[in-house]
């Protein structure tokens, strides 16, 4: 009940303010929502902080965008390539209750760049193109005019088409990127040095490349499962040593950019086992040789299988899934409930500009819990293409934020085939039917922090009779979402301890969470209730 009121309240706000109309789509598997017609930017890098806003942002280096900085502010730089004074905004903050947005300031090129979310909750973000590429920024969220800070030379590595992955010790780590088989961290103590990385030197097709934006992952371990072009490693980064090397996903096509397929680490469950299951999936891309074709104008259909891995398997193989349609480029979303998302993308060609061709309009529901062959399940689909340069991130409301596609230099609304995207747009999956709301738990307790191993009750209502062998609580870290990979995306599950009933529609239940910093980095995360595969709507915890 409380999702149709919340959003029941906010059609009513917003039917007053055509600035912020909202279009609904009604529909049997799932339901999309325009929210902005227009933010002025297109959404290539977002990331959700614990004060429910989301910090997006695209490039400096083409043009004025549709988003004017405040106060007569204009960014200066003598070494950019379009325009040396712009008065535009290249990043701007979504206030998602709100649905309003604001410019900020980036000064430096933040394109193709990566970033993670600090234990205290600020984003760290790092490298970008030309005067970005050493750069380190923070955004620290408050309630009123939070702005980027910039670090100059905080890096020691030129940083673009890297990926960072938080770790339990709080640090970032920060891999790879354009013509850097290497690793740093951040923040640094002592000498800025980068590490080198033989695994992104044997990955990398000449003139292509294909390992760009790894697929990073920590595993249960502490060590990091590392996934580029079509193999993968597990790197013990405190001795630099590789501890296993995986098979070669079969069929040996490349799955990262400029292929471009996406990766998820599936739920971590029976978080009170001796030995924990951490398991992979890797879905899409584009064949071998298929940027090459693309630039001479043949589009090569994409890449309709998923490779599932466990990694902490001592003989691991890779299991092979077809997806209902080839895609590229899209983005793989883990839901609250423990399902993924896969939203986005195109039907042929490859990352790159005009290089992809045929919208994949409809997402797809990925069932890991079903039996196999029956896992998939096709989506209503939304009416705008989203391909290079598109993203998703998963909201505290249990709806996926969806913007980008195309960002042209100078913002080009004409003249090309998928024009440059300004919009923002919210899928919310079936479990969000308001058939469903009497089953849907509500959180009835507030924001708290909570230590390695504790055990905690979460109380909550249900208006519904209720199943208790069907409740858990599963909690989220929120990702840093650029092209198609989402950065420390991750997922647990509590499980279920005890329901108790409380009173009248109230139970408590009682949960353990997660004992270490190897399954879950200190840090903000949301926490749900899922009852009959319903998710409450999501309340902040930070764990530490």
């Amino acid at each position: 009940m409380y999702h149709s009121l919340f959003l029941s309240s906010l059609l009513l706000f917003f039917a007053t303010q055509p600035c912020h109309r909202i279009l609904t789509v009604a529909a049997a598997q799932g339901q999309w929502q325009l929210l902005q017609k227009s933010i002025g930017i297109t959404a290539m890098h977002m990331q959700l902080l614990n004060n429910d806003r989301v910090v997006i942002f695209d490039r400096t280096d083409f043009g004025i965008s549709n988003l004017s900085l405040p106060n007569g502010i204009c960014r200066k730089d003598p070494t950019e390539l379009v325009l040396r004074v712009d008065c535009t905004a290249h990043s701007a903050e979504y206030d998602v209750l709100a649905n309003t947005f604001r410019p900020l300031n980036v000064q430096t090129d933040v394109w193709c760049s990566s970033g993670a979310v600090a234990p205290d909750g600020s984003l760290v973000q790092t490298g970008g193109f030309s005067d970005g590429e050493l750069r380190v920024r923070t955004f620290t969220p408050c309630n009123v005019g939070c702005d980027w800070i910039e670090i100059d030379n905080g890096l020691r590595a030129r940083r673009w088409y890297a990926t960072n992955h938080i770790l339990p010790d709080g640090r970032q780590i920060i891999i790879g990127g354009r013509k850097q088989f290497n690793y740093e961290f951040y923040p640094k103590h002592g000498a800025p040095d980068a590490y080198s990385l033989p695994f992104l030197v044997q990955t990398n097709d000449p003139n292509v490349e294909n390992n760009l934006y790894p697929f990073v992952f920590l595993n249960v371990d502490g060590n990091l499962f590392i996934f580029s072009n079509n193999r993968a490693i597990l790197f013990d980064y405190k001795t630099a040593k590789v501890v296993k090397t995986y098979p070669m996903i079969p069929g040996g096509d490349p799955r990262n950019y400029p292929s471009t397929g996406s990766a998820v680490l599936l739920p971590l469950k029976n978080l009170k086992a001796a030995d924990i299951e951490a398991e992979v999936l890797v879905c899409g891309g584009a064949p071998k040789g298929s940027y090459i074709q693309a630039r001479r104008g043949t589009f090569v259909r994409a890449l309709d299988t998923c490779g599932r891995i466990k990694i902490t398997d001592p003989n691991p193989q890779w299991v092979m899934e077809t997806m209902p349609q080839p895609r590229v480029m899209s983005d793989m979303t883990l839901l609250p409930d423990g399902n993924v998302l896969i939203i986005n993308g195109a039907g042929a060609g490859t990352a790159g500009w005009e290089y992809g061709r045929n919208p994949v309009l409809n997402p797809v529901l990925y069932r890991p819990n079903n039996p196999s062959r029956s896992r998939f399940e096709s989506q209503t689909p939304s009416t705008i293409p989203r391909m290079y340069h598109s993203t998703a991130i998963l909201l505290r409301d249990g709806r996926v934020l969806v913007g980008g596609s195309n960002p042209h230099i100078y913002y080009n609304f004409t003249g090309v085939l998928y024009p440059t995207e300004l919009s923002l747009e919210a899928f919310s999956p079936p479990y969000l039917d308001a058939k469903l709301d009497n089953l849907r738990p509500r959180i009835i307790v507030p924001n708290r922090s909570v230590d390695y191993g504790q055990r905690l009750v979460v109380r909550f209502r249900v208006t519904g009779k209720l199943a208790p062998d069907t409740v858990t609580v599963t909690m989220v870290a929120p990702s840093f979402t650029t092209h198609s990979f989402s950065m420390n995306q991750r997922l647990l599950v509590l499980g279920n301890d005890k329901v108790t009933e409380v009173g009248t529609s109230t139970y408590d239940i009682l949960v353990t969470s997660p004992g270490s910093g190897n399954l879950a980095p200190s840090g903000f995360y949301l926490l749900f209730v899922v009852h009959q595969g319903v998710p409450s709507q999501g309340i902040w915890v930070q764990i530490k």
